[in-house]
């Protein structure tokens, strides 16, 4: 099946220092695309970039048969794209239950239940987000995209600082939604879970990116196991 996001062939520099050369990541229906790098290699400023959240030197986004050279989240989003950043998403003065009704009425809809009761959240409505752990602001976040029901679902950093529980009940949520026919693209350095997660593995280093098929191709990729798994490798 063809991608439905493709971000294609993007640059990125800040100042002297050159980010992202050539860099392609993409998101295609019912997988699980896994964006992994070091530190600084470029992740979030590739995504931020193809969403149009920072602006890019070159690079081209398609979504859905459609190019953008100057794509924007808020087009993206209308077209059924749904992004969860590496910072929080919810506001702090706005309680759960808030952000649910808000999202009914931009969809026309009632709220979802199942979306709060699938991710444990029904006790979190009236909460803010400030009042709530890491792990269960991740689970807010991740009922609101249940509700959504996006056809493509970007998530940087999904899994970072939550505990092992909030974990799994997140990384079943997104599986989920892959199987449901959503195209979902992910980053982070939760390798394990990650790996176990995934469909298909991306690696960024040098600022560029290399496909590198399957999460047991990739285990089997001797320079990706040298420069970024380690010696301990990957346990899966």
């Amino acid at each position: 099946m063809n991608p439905i996001f493709v971000a294609d062939s993007f640059g990125k520099s800040f100042g002297r220092t050159e980010v992202l050369t050539a860099a392609t990541a993409w998101a295609t229906p019912g997988t699980v695309t896994v964006l992994f790098g070091r530190n600084g290699s470029g992740k979030s400023t590739l995504i931020k970039a193809a969403l149009g959240l920072i602006r890019a030197d070159y690079g081209l986004v398609k979504f859905d048969g459609e190019a953008y050279l100057k794509p924007t989240l808020s087009r993206l989003a209308r077209r059924g794209l749904m992004y969860l950043p590496d910072r929080p998403l919810l506001s702090r003065r706005k309680t759960l239950r808030w952000h649910h009704r808000l999202l009914a009425v931009q969809l026309g809809a009632t709220p979802d239940p199942g979306a709060l009761s699938a991710m444990e959240v029904e006790s979190l409505l009236d909460q803010t987000e400030s009042q709530m752990s890491g792990g269960e602001k991740r689970r807010a976040e991740l009922s609101l995209a249940l509700a959504r029901k996006p056809r493509c679902l970007i998530a940087d950093e999904p899994l970072a600082g939550i505990a092992p529980a909030d974990r799994e009940m997140v990384s079943a949520a997104i599986r989920g939604l892959a199987v449901e026919g959503c195209a979902v693209l992910l980053t982070g350095h939760d390798v394990d879970d990650l790996m176990t997660l995934s469909d298909d593995v991306v690696w960024m280093v040098g600022g560029t990116t290399h496909w590198l098929g399957s999460p047991a191709s990739a285990r089997d990729h001797f320079q990706f196991r040298q420069e970024y798994l380690g010696p301990r490798g990957y346990s899966g």
